[in-house]
């Protein structure tokens, strides 16, 4: 069987890799992520795992690449990672009660053969109404920077959602049942 890599620095998706049992090295390219708003909310997120799992795959001749993109759409526009507390807080004032969604594109690139399969999954989050004191206590824990949407539904963001519709570990970061059957057209069974 080939050697899996995974293009991400992302601990969240190591984590999942590992739960389902797969032997995989990590590589995290230096691909520029782009989020541009013409292209539809799938569509980029396919584009952006493809040119992650390239970058990767030119120094893994023979390894099947694994690479991923996530971020959050609300009211049609793509909200990524805040950089900062404020940006965290107004992320989360405008999701507060609301519901968004969390579009993972995943692809899988055979280094060797250039073969891929990308996919986009998405996953509906409900939101509870968020106080402000909550909404400040929750940005103060640090959790939500450098997370989609800024909330990390795997942690204490766990408790700000009512529901989801679809995967949850998309939302974390990984949609793991469509990773294992797309992973099958490469020769890895999972189970």
């Amino acid at each position: 069987m080939k050697k899996i890599v995974l293009a991400s620095a992302s601990p969240r998706r190591k984590e999942l890799l590992e739960r389902i049992g797969l032997k995989f090295d990590v590589d995290v390219g230096d691909y520029t992520e782009h989020l541009h708003h013409r292209i539809r909310p799938h569509d980029l997120a396919k584009s952006l795992s493809l040119g992650k799992a390239h970058v990767v795959a030119s120094r893994h001749k023979d390894a099947l690449v694994i690479a991923a993109d996530t971020f959050v759409i609300f009211q049609n526009q793509i909200m990524g990672k805040p950089r900062t507390e404020s940006e965290a807080q107004r992320m989360l004032t405008a999701l507060s009660g609301k519901s968004h969604s969390v579009i993972t594109g995943f692809t899988i690139l055979d280094a060797d053969g250039n073969r891929s399969i990308s996919r986009a999954i998405e996953t509906k989050v409900y939101m509870k109404s968020l106080t402000s004191a909550e909404i400040n206590a929750y940005v103060k824990s640090g959790e939500p920077l450098d997370k989609a949407g800024a909330y990390a539904i795997q942690g204490l963001g766990a408790v700000l959602i009512e529901a989801i519709e679809g995967d949850y570990f998309n939302v974390v970061g990984l949609p793991l049942h469509a990773l294992a059957e797309s992973l099958k057209e490469f020769g890895v069974y999972i189970l």
